[in-house]
């Protein structure tokens, strides 16, 4: 078996040695129907980055409230069938479960999301019991499901009361954010994934000093106090950057995907960036693995393939 792992990470710092085999990721925030010109699917970044997770062997709790309605049936079915934990899905008597109309275009995609949302209404003290019960490896959050203040309250409580590390997935859809959500978002985290677009916008929110992209996460680092910041690029790589360290990058690679669409690549990319971290994988081998494996998903309809066959190649390939 060929020795993929390292210790000389300031990164390793942040987990625990021993939690690496089926450990638990919590996971706050939207769960969704993405509505596409033929069809719907369920997605939202906390959704399809658990899903992953799961495939690979993680145990992922996905904090998130649905409405009552068919689509939360759709969920609870599907997490139901990968072997997902479902203790953490809330159901909201009002509104109902989440829906975003993808809208595909030149390639890429356009997200209408839908305002007043079951996962805007994630229940502090329900937030609160979910954390304190799993003791999580790792929590993940990203910033759309803090648009309304409910669940940004949901979301400190659970911060709160545990000590495990963090993720912050930004996620910029305009007009669901704010200033003020983004810098605690930051505040809070202890590794921050973004791309590059999210990267310009930000330096700008925050005026960060730098005259190149790895100069203004550097500087993001500083003013936040963030461990490490992962940049994507799409099909042109992605890049890492830790306190005092030379930034790690991930050239494009030449892979024989078809293009479908490019939803879930990003989310794809989080969750075995997470998987890496988890079980130790040496840096440049977890960004390469994450590239290849968003690749991958850009292959597909959808953010998340509708059978576990679509892992094995990658399971089998990571545990030689």
């Amino acid at each position: 078996m060929i020795d993929t792992r390292t210790g000389t990470s300031p990164l390793f710092h942040l987990f625990s040695s021993t939690c690496a085999s089926g450990a638990t990721v919590a996971l706050f925030g939207e769960v969704l129907a993405d509505v596409f010109p033929d069809r719907t699917v369920l997605g939202g970044a906390p959704f399809n980055v658990a899903r992953h997770l799961r495939a690979f062997g993680l145990n992922p709790v996905l904090i998130t409230r649905t409405g009552n309605d068919a689509l939360r049936e759709q969920l609870l079915g599907a997490m139901s069938r990968y072997g997902m934990e479902t203790l953490g899905v809330q159901l909201d008597p009002v509104y109902p479960t989440g829906q975003v109309r993808v809208h595909l275009e030149d390639g890429g995609h356009r997200f209408e999301i839908l305002d007043k949302q079951a996962y805007d209404f994630i229940h502090t003290a329900v937030a609160r019991m979910s954390g304190l019960g799993i003791h999580p490896a790792l929590v993940y959050f990203g910033t759309l499901a803090q648009r309304h203040e409910t669940s940004r309250r949901a979301l400190r409580a659970l911060l709160a009361r545990t000590d495990a590390p963090t993720f912050l997935d930004v996620n910029l859809r305009a007009p669901w954010y704010e200033t003020q959500t983004i810098r605690r978002s930051l505040q809070h985290a202890d590794i921050v994934k973004l791309n590059a677009d999210e990267l310009t916008e930000l330096a700008g929110l925050f005026a960060l000093a730098g005259d190149t992209p790895e100069g203004q996460a550097r500087a993001m680092m500083q003013k936040f106090g963030i461990a490490a910041i992962l940049t994507t690029c799409g099909a042109e790589g992605a890049w890492l950057v830790e306190t005092e360290r030379a930034a790690i990058r991930v050239a494009a690679q030449a892979e024989n995907i078809t293009l479908v669409d490019t939803v879930g690549a990003g989310d794809g990319f989080a969750a075995v960036f997470i998987l890496g971290m988890l079980r130790r994988w040496k840096l440049p081998l977890t960004l390469g693995r994450a590239h290849a494996f968003a690749g991958s998903i850009c292959g597909i309809r959808g953010a998340i393939p509708e059978h576990d066959d679509f892992y094995q190649p990658f399971i089998k390939e990571w545990n030689r």
